[in-house]
């Protein structure tokens, strides 16, 4: 029963646990328990590559074996193992280290079982295991799902380029847009913010108890620690911080949530826009048979993947807040609120991973309704005064706008046959009357 998806405290594992199955393999407890297993094997590798003195007799054609066996198989199994190991260590990166001590048993290499997590405390490994799990989880979901979306809207962008609508400055009727040009703005804008992200490097914290490798330098004082540490991090591709305390000082990854935080802040503001213009009837939704929008109402199809979206962006952000706020904060040296907050980083991610899916749904069922938008120019003629205004002061024509705001600033219909007649009246050559008599809230769009 306790498998069950509907029994999760969480909706992320519960009711939106197949939308974010994917993430399993990086933020669950059995993937950061295989990637401590990871950076373990790998810094006992490197540590057999400087090579110290008693890692010598290690032949390089063990290295596979180590892999394979110790976090390249990891199972379920493997996972149960460490758990049950930590019940009595009461300590998970000690689970770690005992449960890898017992693969070197099997495989012949006990003697050198003393070098796993050799000079180092639990935050080399897990400063060293998160940036590298979250890394791989944004490069392999999170961002191909953020790219799906833009690029959906830039395909929407193009595909409705030269489609006039009326725009809405304070919600009233303004200067007329292109319904193609309003959503390349939504474009433009996360793709700057993805440029801006991609400046954000993954840091990781390596350097033992206080981040100076004392017990390194002291059992071997002659080997370049630093230089070590350096090349150890950069060969799982993150960059080291340096210099440290016990902790990593997550700037970077406050960094990275900040950015993902302003992407998703974008994204409420494409959902809330598409909601409106939904509203407004310049877009219908496909309607797919068996579903029911209200349970009162047999009529409505509800914009429900944009309220979804939105809803999910917006739990999203208040996480990506408070893990921007508190990580890069510790007393002193170190203390220990980093941790159960740092178990929390996938939570947002995958709300995130959510909205960005329903946002992508919602996207791909809205259908232009051309004429609901031409009617709504039609009915707004006045936002041609700009355009009329504009001419008559390239003219010198005394006091334009003012005339204008005569003309529209009434109760009267303004209409085509308003605006002509109003053109007729004024004291202008013909050629000018015949240059704005060709403006048009269909053609008034700009560039």
């Amino acid at each position: 029963m306790t498998q069950n998806p509907l029994w999760a405290v969480s909706p992320v594992d519960g009711r939106y646990s197949q939308q974010t199955a994917e993430l399993r393999p990086y933020f669950s407890e059995a993937a950061l328990i295989q990637y401590r297993l990871r950076v373990e094997t790998e810094y006992l590798i490197a540590l057999c590559q400087i090579p110290l003195p008693q890692l010598k007799s290690v032949s390089p054609s063990v290295y596979p074996k180590l892999r394979s066996t110790i976090f390249e198989s990891f199972s379920e199994a493997d996972a149960i193992a460490v758990k049950d190991i930590e019940r009595t260590t009461n300590h998970d990166v000690k689970a770690v280290e005992y449960f890898i001590k017992g693969k070197l048993d099997s495989l012949g290499l006990n003697d050198i079982k003393e070098f796993i997590h050799f000079g180092l405390t639990s935050q080399d490994i897990n400063n060293t295991a998160t940036p590298l799990l979250l890394k791989e989880a944004h490069f392999s979901v999170l961002l191909p799902a953020i790219h799906k979306v833009t690029e959906k809207l830039a395909s929407m962008a193009a595909e409705w380029a030269d489609v006039p609508m009326l725009a809405r400055t304070h919600g009233q009727p303004a200067s007329p847009t292109r319904l193609g040009k309003e959503i390349q703005v939504f474009v433009e804008r996360m793709k700057q913010q993805l440029n801006l992200l991609e400046q954000v490097p993954f840091s990781a914290k390596f350097g033992g108890a206080t981040g100076n490798f004392n017990a390194h330098h002291v059992a071997y004082p002659d080997q370049d620690w630093n230089a070590f540490g350096n090349q150890f991090v950069a060969s799982l591709g993150l960059k080291r911080s340096s210099p440290t305390t016990q902790i990593e000082h997550y700037d970077n990854l406050a960094a990275y949530f900040d950015g993902l935080k302003r992407i998703n802040t974008i994204l409420i503001d494409l959902c809330r826009d598409f909601w409106t213009y939904i509203s407004m009837n310049y877009f219908r939704q496909q309607i797919k048979a068996g579903e029911v929008g209200s349970s009162a109402m047999p009529h409505k199809v509800n914009p429900i993947d944009f309220e979804n979206a939105e809803g999910n962006l917006g739990i999203a952000n208040a996480l990506f807040e408070h893990l921007s706020a508190k990580l890069p904060i510790s007393r002193l040296q170190r203390d220990l609120t980093d941790s159960t907050v740092l178990r929390n980083i996938g939570v947002p991610i995958a709300h995130t991973l959510i909205a960005c899916k329903s946002a992508l749904k919602g996207l791909s069922k809205v259908l232009l309704n051309e004429p609901a938008i031409q009617a709504d120019l039609e009915a707004n003629w006045a936002v041609v005064a700009e355009a009329i205004q504009t001419i008559l002061r390239r003219e010198g024509y005394p006091e334009p706008y003012e005339a204008l705001k005569g003309l529209t600033r009434t109760n009267a219909a303004i209409n085509a046959t308003t605006i002509a007649t109003f053109i007729q009246s004024l004291n202008v050559s013909d050629a000018i009357k015949v240059e704005l008599t060709k403006i048009t809230p269909f053609n008034y769009t700009g560039i």
